[in-house]
């Protein structure tokens, strides 16, 4: 794989790591359908939440790459694509400011977010609570003393915030209420997220058992993960079932179209024999999530 970098930019560009902004933005999306199909929709919660969400991922981001090199996941015998920092164009207390920064913005936009979304105080208090727990999360994925990436909890971390809280709070902002049948789409887009994290922990096994990072992928090996992968794109096209059946509309089986190629996808990597093979398949499980949702959105429309 070719690991050379040509400028400062680029470098820069790696870090941001814009093929994960897609997968971000589909659990925001998926509940800003659900709120349009419940004629709630509001359209500064759906730009907000996008922004917000946008910058809590390229802090994400940032700090994957500030935590693995410090913690050694980003060596040079690392075989999947090379990180900024790794390559040596930025440097630690460069990234360090770069995740104050997105840190700050993403704090600034969840803030504005909350302030034209909620006038209880108490509801603004919770989600604030939320917003402080997400930041928190993006920062100590790997980042930190004890990150908890490390530890293999980030299979949970992505299903929470990517799933339950992406969706479910997104269409609580629009709507000021509950929608219980919201929770099965939030398990979609949970699960399809953690996938595309399984991807790419199967991606780096080797690199990540050499430097202590438990994901799952390491704690399962890499026969049981791809069963564990298999797992994850079938309850969440499971979950879309159970969601039409129980608003009884045949239209919102759409996103169903997309199976095929989310389980190709999936034969993909089990197939593949090295991390260079394996990555593209990172990128186009995200896209797939993202074409899944907005499947959903044109599905709902007909329900």
């Amino acid at each position: 794989m070719n690991k050379k970098i040509l400028s400062k930019n680029e470098a820069w560009l790696l870090a941001v790591r814009l093929r994960t902004l897609p997968l971000a933005l589909s659990s925001i999306f998926a509940g800003s359908f659900l709120a349009y199909w419940k004629e709630e929709l509001k359209w500064e919660v759906l730009v907000l939440a996008s922004l917000t969400t946008i910058f809590l991922q390229i802090l994400s981001n940032l700090s994957n790459d500030y935590g693995d090199s410090v913690h050694g996941a980003d060596s040079l015998a690392r075989q999947g694509p090379l990180r900024a920092v790794q390559s040596g164009r930025i440097s630690l207390s460069e990234m360090k400011v770069a995740m104050g920064i997105t840190g700050t913005l993403s704090f600034c936009s969840g803030l504005l977010l909350l302030f034209f979304s909620l006038t209880n105080w108490i509801l603004f208090s919770i989600f604030l609570v939320l917003g402080l727990a997400a930041i928190w999360a993006a920062i100590r994925y790997t980042s930190g003393k004890n990150p908890y990436g490390y530890a293999g909890w980030g299979d949970l971390s992505v299903f929470v915030f990517f799933g339950l809280l992406g969706v479910c709070g997104t269409y609580f902002l629009h709507a000021q209420q509950w929608e219980m049948s919201s929770i099965l789409i939030a398990i979609s887009l949970g699960c399809f997220s953690t996938a595309v994290l399984t991807i790419n922990n199967i991606r780096d096994l080797e690199s990540d058992q050499k430097a202590g990072k438990k994901s799952i992928p390491v704690r399962l090996g890499r026969k049981k993960a791809l069963i564990y992968l298999w797992l994850l794109v079938g309850v969440g096209q499971a979950a879309l079932i159970l969601f039409s059946w129980q608003i009884l509309s045949l239209p919102s089986l759409a996103p169903l179209l997309l199976a095929p190629l989310m389980f190709g996808i999936v034969l993909g990597v089990q197939r593949a024999s090295s991390a260079e093979t394996t990555d593209p398949y990172l990128k186009k499980m995200a896209l797939a999530t993202l074409v899944w949702t907005l499947l959903f959105g044109l599905g709902l429309g007909y329900a």
